[in-house]
């Protein structure tokens, strides 16, 4: 396995806050290494990777694998320095810009979700989620879309929280039958949302196309909820795109969503009207 199969790790991103904890990491695996008497070339036989990679990771300008540092920790007998850091790589080697959003999504008590082009991020399967990325244009390199497709299936824990959120989402109809990726992938997606909707923290509806009236034409609407009383939500038809707090204007965001939920089909017409989508691929 060569550096050209980037099992590694991923490189830091400039200016992101998480740069000096893989510093840290780095620097630590290269006392460790020499502690051990070991050459970066040993160590690159050894763990199967490129002598380059080796000393990217030990630079601090590439983060590691979690599998990595475990990996490496029992060939430098490191008596698990390395490993304590398996955890904050696990979370570094996100994007920042996902791990942000992962944290809010982690706090959330409510979450009001309107998806008008795609499935929902935290209702996509793995393989829709891979063909969005690989769909993109200019195209993105294998790692990024690796990348991406792993950050946005680690945001799915959210489901896994106890006390479970309470989380409203209302789908485009097109989102449902645009076959991304073919009609197999189409087709998990499609029972994916059926098994997701069964579960009683989750509200799943769909709005039909041929709805006359529609309070969400300007777009996807985001708003979630936290214990505190707090809120953060977002539209890209409101306020310029960026994300509000004030209840003035969650307010407004909330009114939105309200009238697209009164307008979109109830949870069992939604889930009728998957079930018959999902007979016809």
């Amino acid at each position: 396995m060569g550096e050209g199969v980037d099992e590694a790790g991923w490189d830091v991103e400039p200016g992101d806050e998480i740069e000096p904890v893989v510093q840290a990491v780095g620097r630590l695996l290269k006392v460790c290494r020499e502690a051990a008497g070991v050459s970066v070339p040993e160590l690159s036989e050894a763990m199967g990777y490129g002598e380059d990679m080796i000393r990217k990771i030990e630079r601090g300008a590439r983060i590691p694998r979690p599998e990595f540092l475990d990996r490496a920790d029992q060939l430098l007998k490191a008596q698990g320095h390395l490993r304590a850091f398996m955890e904050d790589m696990k979370r570094a080697r996100y994007p920042k810009k996902v791990r942000e959003l992962a944290e809010l999504e982690g706090r959330a008590v409510e979450m009001l979700l309107y998806g008008s082009h795609n499935i929902h991020g935290l209702l996509q399967t793995p393989e829709y989620t891979r063909t969005i990325f690989e769909m993109r244009q200019p195209a993105l390199a294998e790692d990024v879309v690796e990348r991406e497709t792993a950050a946005r299936m680690a945001r799915k824990a959210v489901f896994e929280r106890e006390p479970a959120p309470t989380l409203g989402f209302v789908q485009e109809q097109v989102t449902l039958e645009r076959p991304y990726g073919g009609k197999m992938v189409l087709r998990r997606q499609l029972e994916h949302l059926l098994e997701v909707a069964q579960l009683r923290n989750v509200t799943l509806q769909v709005m039909p196309t041929d709805r006359e009236e529609h309070a969400g034409a300007a777009g996807p609407i985001e708003v979630l909820k936290f214990a505190d009383g707090t809120a953060i939500g977002r539209s890209e038809g409101a306020f310029n795109g960026r994300p509000v707090s004030s209840p003035k204007d969650l307010r407004i965001l909330e009114l939105c969503y309200g009238m697209i939920r009164a307008q979109a089909l109830t949870p069992r017409e939604s889930q009728a009207f998957i079930e018959q989508a999902l007979g016809r691929l």
